[in-house]
């Protein structure tokens, strides 16, 4: 009898992990991009269920980090910050890649941060990152996926 429950815990804990594992959050290439003369390194969210989770359960991430959200076309495109740890800001930026306008965004928030006009990327930073590098609307983000280069 205690071969068989053993059996049968191993085989519960197996299908556990293979339920775990299905969980995995979705993996992001990387890719390098500009904003003036400073240098980005960028995951990039670029399917469904790389957008749907983003930056999710992150407790950090380094300076010059982010995530770059690209869109199939441009459009009004609004982010939220659900079961997202980190406080961060957004650039929504236009097919030519410039930025249209900069939001910050409070953790575990589900509060609507949209453009103001229609955008095929957004790229989420540290809280605060494009103020202290005086990157404002209208600058330029260069290395955009699908931008010439």
């Amino acid at each position: 009898m205690k071969k068989t429950i053993a059996t049968l815990a191993a085989a519960a804990l197996a299908l556990c992990a293979a339920g775990a594992g299905a969980q995995q959050p979705a993996r992001f290439g990387n890719t390098q991009l500009t904003a003036g003369m400073h240098l980005i390194q960028a995951e990039v969210a670029q399917t469904d269920a790389q957008r749907q989770q983003g930056l999710m359960f992150r407790e950090k991430m380094q300076n010059n980090h982010g995530m770059v959200f690209v869109f199939d076309q441009p459009t009004s495109q609004c982010m939220w910050m659900k079961n997202t740890l980190l406080p961060l800001s957004v650039a929504f930026i236009d097919l030519e890649g410039k930025i249209v306008n900069i939001e910050d965004m409070k953790p575990q928030t589900l509060d609507s941060h949209c453009s103001t006009k229609p955008v095929k990327y957004a790229l989420e930073m540290n809280l605060g990152w494009f103020k202290q590098k005086n990157i404002k609307p209208g600058s330029a983000i260069g290395g955009l996926p699908g931008l010439p280069k």
